[in-house]
């Protein structure tokens, strides 16, 4: 379980434990620096031995997992402290777990971590991942996405602070919040959703749903709070249901043509909403009440049918700019189909509520567009 660190002096008290002596600080360097969690964090960190690592690139990648698995062994950190967006945190996570770097993509892959973990605290330079609460993370391995899933992989301690997520571009604001936009509502239709699950779904995206376009179009300390607030009890409802095919596709958007995280899941979301709502009578458990939960997001979003959600969800990402155009985007979806087909998340695909095949995807996207 994470526990929240509620203010600067409970962090001083966590990190000023006399045990922790040496401390491996892990983020994006533009970030760090232009957030101001430099001014904020090497001043409380100043009487420790310090380590920064500053992450190379876009996605969280196995290469770069062992620089930091390196480090950590000859540096023996007694605390890793991340601060930045998803990659950064899944970064930390995994590294976490793993002492060295032997066989380490049998064992990420088989999530066999080691006996010792390395303590984490967690701080969100985003408002959308939800990394600080979850008990998962990603790693990219030949350009394949895998996740790493497991109690011990969950950050120890998480810190909300809404100044740095301020000076965040417009560009990344629109794609992380949409991220926590779709867990929320990907969590509601989950198979593996439970009643807590729903909770913190129908929690966050009640916030989230009256915030992101404001935070999109006009970000203030009060609507970034929000966003962060929502984000992560977004982020404790997948932790429980996990993601649905929207995640499940949007992966080889990321790794293929770079487009942002959840800017990526925004391309399939539409499409499995109305896949999923138009074949209900195709549900293979009968106790698993879709049409109640359809019900239950159209009270949320003040709409009366899937026809006004998806104008609804139009909406808000035209408004948040998040472009819908493929061609505009750089994807090629009848020249590379064989490619981003062998990309998708089977594993997330499995949690769709209507049973939904790879090779059904390509159909999906011409029937429901």
């Amino acid at each position: 379980m994470s526990i929240k660190v509620s203010n600067i002096s409970e962090k001083k008290k966590i990190i000023n434990n006399k045990k922790i002596k040496k401390i491996l600080l892990i983020s994006g360097k533009n970030s760090f620096y232009k957030t101001g969690a430099d001014k904020l964090f090497l001043e409380i960190l100043k009487e420790k031995t310090l380590q920064i690592y500053f992450k190379k690139n876009f996605l969280p990648e196995l290469n770069e997992v062992s620089e930091i698995i390196k480090i950590k062994k000859n540096f023996k950190p007694n605390l890793i402290i991340s601060i930045g967006g998803g990659c950064v945190m899944d970064l930390a996570k995994i590294s976490s777990v793993f002492n060295n770097d032997k066989n380490l993509k049998k064992k990420i892959v088989n999530n066999d971590f080691d006996k010792d973990k390395t303590k984490v605290i967690a701080i969100p330079t985003t408002a959308g991942s939800g990394a600080e609460v979850t008990s998962n993370a990603v790693i990219y391995i030949n350009n394949i996405k895998y996740s790493v899933e497991g109690k011990k992989i969950r950050p120890d301690y998480y810190y909300l602070f809404p100044k740095l997520i301020l000076s965040s571009k417009k560009k990344l604001d629109a794609s992380t919040g949409f991220d926590a936009i779709s867990q929320a509502i990907e969590s509601i239709f989950s198979l593996k959703s439970n009643s807590q699950s729903i909770f913190f779904a129908t929690c966050a995206l009640k916030i989230l749903v009256k915030n992101y376009v404001l935070f999109c179009e006009n970000k203030n300390i009060n609507n970034a709070h929000r966003m962060q607030i929502g984000a992560n009890l977004a982020g404790k409802a997948i932790n429980i249901s996990k993601t649905i095919a929207p995640h499940a596709i949007s992966y080889p958007f990321t790794s293929m043509y770079g487009v942002p995280h959840g800017h990526a899941v925004s391309l399939s979301f539409n499409q499995i909403l109305k896949f999923n709502y138009f074949n209900q009578k195709k549900i293979s458990d009968t106790s698993f009440n879709l049409k109640k939960r359809y019900n239950l997001l159209f009270e949320i979003t003040n709409t009366q049918n899937i026809f006004e959600l998806d104008n609804y969800i139009n909406l808000i990402k035209k408004r948040a700019n998040l472009s819908q155009n493929w061609m505009k985007l750089g994807i090629n979806i009848n020249k590379d189909i064989s490619k981003i087909l062998d990309r998708v998340n089977d594993q997330r695909l499995r949690n769709n509520p209507i049973k939904l095949k790879i090779k059904d995807i390509p159909l999906i996207f011409k029937k429901y567009n």
